[in-house]
C-alpha cells in the first residue's frame, strides 16, 4: 500500500511540474507576442504614386439592381461615395455611363430619350462627353454626390426595360479615379 501511496504522490509531483512549465511556457508566448506586437517602427504616411488616387463607389457598396415604376414623377436617385483623404487645388472627376450592351441577353434594353434622361438635380437633361457623364468634386475632397435620371413614362414600350449606369475609370495626368469592381454598376429596371 505504501508502494501505491509514493506512486500516486510522484504522479502528482510530475502532473504539477508538467502544468506549471506549460503555464510558463504559454506566459512566455503571451509575453514575446506582446513585445514583438510593439515594436516601435517608423512606418511611411503613404506611397507618392497613390498620392493623387480616389475612388468612386455606389451607396450602399454592391452592384444591385432597382426596380423602379415608369410613372415615378420623382427624380430617381443613385447616391456615389468620393474618396479622398486629401484637400487639393484641382477638382477631381469621376465618370460615368450608360450601358446596355453588357445586360443579361433576356433584358429588353432601355432607351435614353424615350424610357429615360440622364438629369441633373434640377431636372436638366446632361449631354455625354464622348459617352460619359461627369461628377465634379471640388478641391477633390471626400463627398458623396448623386447621379439624377428622369423617367419619361413611355406609354409606348411594353414590359420591363433595363439600363445600366456605370461608373469607370478616369485616368487623367494630374489625378486618377478609380472603381471597385463590387461597386461600380446600378441596374436600373423599368416597369
Amino acid at each position: 500500500m505504501l508502494h501505491k501511496t509514493l506512486i500516486g504522490n510522484n504522479m502528482k509531483t510530475i502532473i504539477n511540474k508538467i502544468m506549471l512549465g506549460l503555464t510558463f511556457g504559454f506566459t512566455a508566448c503571451i509575453l514575446t507576442t506582446l513585445f514583438v506586437g510593439c515594436e516601435d517602427r517608423d512606418y511611411p504616411a503613404g506611397l507618392s504614386e497613390y498620392e493623387h488616387h480616389y475612388y468612386i463607389v455606389y451607396v450602399p457598396n454592391n452592384n444591385s439592381a432597382m426596380t423602379v415604376n415608369s410613372e415615378q414623377t420623382t427624380l430617381l436617385e443613385l447616391p456615389v461615395q468620393f474618396y479622398s483623404e486629401f484637400e487639393r487645388n484641382y477638382n477631381a472627376v469621376a465618370t460615368y455611363e450608360v450601358s446596355t450592351g453588357d445586360l443579361a441577353e433576356t433584358a429588353v434594353p432601355a432607351v435614353r430619350g424615350e424610357d429615360f434622361e440622364v438629369v441633373d438635380e434640377t431636372g436638366q437633361v446632361l449631354n455625354p462627353v464622348e459617352g460619359k457623364y461627369q461628377l465634379v468634386f471640388p478641391n477633390a475632397k471626400k463627398a458623396q454626390a448623386k447621379i439624377y435620371l428622369k423617367l419619361l413614362n413611355n406609354t409606348a414600350a411594353t414590359g420591363r426595360r433595363s439600363v445600366n449606369i456605370n461608373l469607370v475609370d478616369n485616368i487623367q495626368e494630374q489625378f486618377r479615379v478609380d472603381i471597385f469592381s463590387t461597386a461600380f454598376r446600378r441596374t436600373i429596371q423599368i416597369d
